[in-house]
């Protein structure tokens, strides 16, 4: 749904306004003027991008190389050129962030007389080009280059990968961009530091009928775009692993009258701002569902993360119809809209083969009595060759959504698998959580029932590493959080500092302390929000299901009060007329000062959930405590290492 908030305008640039030419170069500005490209057409394709007159990166030698075309870009005559200006706003189906989402920028398409335009456009927040071209008939993509330059003294949070068969689950190395040299590479979103402490995050939107983009090192201060050639082999090692052994020479075949996908680096001159920005969904494609009033995001209890520890019932817990009878259960008692089925639930390899332990229509039956909805759990491949009838089967007995997983790819014909789920999908009503899964792209907007997806080192590696810290939490929000919904499954009720922590698989903990977990709920963004942990578990915790009864999943107004990469992010975010707090530190022991200036009326209550005064030794720790506060007050509360804070502030009367 799209809302005329602003005025909309186009014009055509010669000297004066946002777009200032000068023979085969040009200038565009942000609207607000922080943000401006330095643009060279005249051998190749550069463009020399500064934030605050401070130059930050250039992008170089901008091509795409197409077969019985030759390469579009280097010394290619320009047709004319178009300036567009546009300021508007929307209201997105899925509140991920906001109720309503600006969308301001100046925007150059430069016009090439052999069929193809370069589209700039420049925000407040960032810059982003795509190439668009306008051929008869279909055309081979041999590759796409760009070279992304910059200056001495620029750092990276590198998330390096071994190769493209990857769940793009990774680490964050900080390392200077000059040190990265090549045969490294790495996957999307990476975060760029440059020497005066400007944040570049690098990612891509309108990602359709396309291999996604790498990024790969030449040293120097320079990175280079990396595709995933098109598939000509491929090998099925078991049934969620399907390897490519063999591509051809070439990334793409697609139509040659299209829009390619937009690269897009999202500025922030202090840390917060990865968080709020919104580019990766303003470039993405409208909404193609008709009505989607259907698509309900929501809270979902899990079944595998615990390995299914029930405890104290009188029933053998397992994969079996009562013991999801008990999840269901605890779902509806705690307005939790949805519970996972995970793997166990059907034989591996047949959609249709369900174990004999479960009854799928009897837990569908008992689900909606209770309002609770069933999402399954599927394998991709599994998934793809029993589409139909699988998905006709999903949606006559009742179910809801679909978890997909292991797809572990980004090569073109994986990104058109995803899309052809999402619309399958959304004709029969089903929601979409894409595991195993590359970076969101844009995909969210297009498909608004594609309500989450993984592509993150999450809470699941608890149960075999110890490399999900605090300080990886905290670093998370800031890069792969700022591509899209990030579903990391937070909820642990088994909480341990670092020496205390050991991974257990069948009954794992998390590093950090109780509210660590508990504002996770708040900070990290997925319309369909995971409780990882038991229902046992939370059952013994009183005061924290009535935060995680409350919390939403989805929200009108984010403010982010302070943050640092990677050290700590304190973030209030509004669903209705209630606020909710969210803060998380790395192993640091931090003092935090609410500034509650943010409230919009004079009193609120509130309920504060806090480290307590020995969570340094235990964990599970924390103290609950509430009052009365207004917008002209300040909290002042304390985070212990690998600590957090979580409230919820109501306001009183109208």
């Amino acid at each position: 749904m799209k809302v005329q908030l602003y005025c909309f305008c186009t014009f055509m640039f010669m000297i004066f306004g946002p777009c200032m030419v000068y023979g085969q170069a040009f200038r565009v500005e942000s609207p607000g003027k922080g943000i401006y490209a330095l643009i060279d057409t005249k051998d190749s394709i550069s463009a020399r991008i500064y934030c605050q007159d401070d130059f930050i990166m250039e992008l170089s030698g901008l091509s795409m190389d197409i077969r019985d075309k030759g390469v579009l870009g280097p010394g290619a005559v320009v047709g004319d050129h178009v300036m567009r200006s546009l300021d508007t706003a929307y209201v997105p189906v899925v509140r991920q962030k906001s109720e309503r989402i600006r969308d301001r920028f100046n925007e150059l398409e430069i016009r090439y007389k052999s069929g193809y335009s370069l589209i700039f456009r420049v925000y407040d927040n960032g810059i982003a080009y795509r190439f668009s071209t306008r051929f008869a008939g279909d055309i081979t993509v041999e590759d796409e280059k760009c070279q992304l330059v910059f200056p001495a003294q620029t750092h990276i949070y590198f998330p390096e990968e071994e190769s493209f068969f990857s769940h793009n689950e990774r680490g964050y190395l900080y390392l200077p961009v000059d040190s990265i040299v090549a045969g490294r590479f790495c996957s999307l979103p990476a975060l760029v530091e440059s020497s005066r402490g400007v944040k570049i995050l690098l990612t891509e939107s309108s990602l359709e009928d396309y291999p996604g983009m790498w990024l790969a090192g030449k040293g120097n201060h320079i990175l280079e775009s990396l595709f995933p050639a098109y598939p000509k082999i491929v090998e099925q090692t078991r049934d969620r692993d399907v390897r490519v052994t063999e591509r051809y020479d070439y990334i793409a075949k697609t139509h040659g009258s299209r829009d390619f996908p937009w690269r897009i680096a999202m500025i922030a001159r202090n840390d917060g701002e990865l968080i709020t920005n919104q580019l990766p969904w303003l470039l993405s494609s409208p909404c193609q569902i008709e009505d989607p009033t259907w698509v309900r995001p929501g809270k979902v209890a899990w079944d595998w993360w615990n390995a299914n520890n029930i405890y104290g019932v009188d029933f053998k817990s397992g994969i079996n119809t009562q013991t999801y009878k008990y999840f269901i259960d605890f779902a509806s008692a705690h307005g939790i809209e949805y519970m996972i089925l995970d793997e166990g639930w059907y034989m591996l390899g047949n959609l249709l083969d369900v174990s004999p332990d479960i009854n799928v229509e009897e837990l569908v039956s008992y689900g909606n009595e209770k309002n609770v909805g069933i999402i399954l759990w599927v394998i991709w491949k599994t998934l793809n060759d029993q589409l139909q009838e699988a998905l006709d089967q999903f949606r006559a007995w009742g179910i809801k959504g679909i978890k997909v997983d292991f797809m572990q790819r980004d090569d073109q014909p994986m990104v058109e698998y995803y899309w052809k789920i999402a619309r399958e999908a959304a004709s029969r009503e089903l929601l979409v959580d894409f595991h195993g899964a590359y970076k969101p792209s844009g995909l969210n907007r297009t498909w608004p029932n594609v309500l989450t997806s993984e592509g993150v080192r999450g809470l699941e590696w608890n149960k075999w590493s110890d490399v999900i810290t605090p300080e990886h939490d905290v670093t998370l929000p800031f890069i792969r959080m700022a591509a899209g919904p990030m579903d990391y499954t937070p909820g642990a009720m088994l909480n341990a500092q670092q020496s205390q922590f050991h991974p257990v698989f069948d009954r794992p903990a998390s590093q950090g302390t109780r509210c660590h977990q508990l504002a996770m709920y708040v900070v990290y963004e997925s319309p369909l929000q995971m409780l990882a942990d038991s229902p046992s578990n939370y059952l013994k915790e009183d005061e924290c299901m009535e935060f995680l009864s409350e919390v939403p999943s989805v929200w009108d107004e984010t403010v982010v009060l302070d943050a640092k990469v990677g050290d700590y992010v304190v973030i209030a975010r509004r669903n209705g007329t209630r606020w909710f707090l969210g803060g998380m530190t790395d192993w640091t022991s931090r003092e935090v000062t609410i500034d509650l200036s943010f409230l919009s009326a004079e009193a609120y209550e509130y309920d504060l959930y806090q480290d307590g005064l020995n969570s340094d030794r235990y964990a599970g720790d924390y103290i609950k405590t509430n009052g009365r506060v207004s917008s002209h007050d300040k909290l002042t509360v304390r985070m212990y290492p690998g600590g957090g804070v979580a409230g919820v502030l109501t306001r009183i009367g109208n």
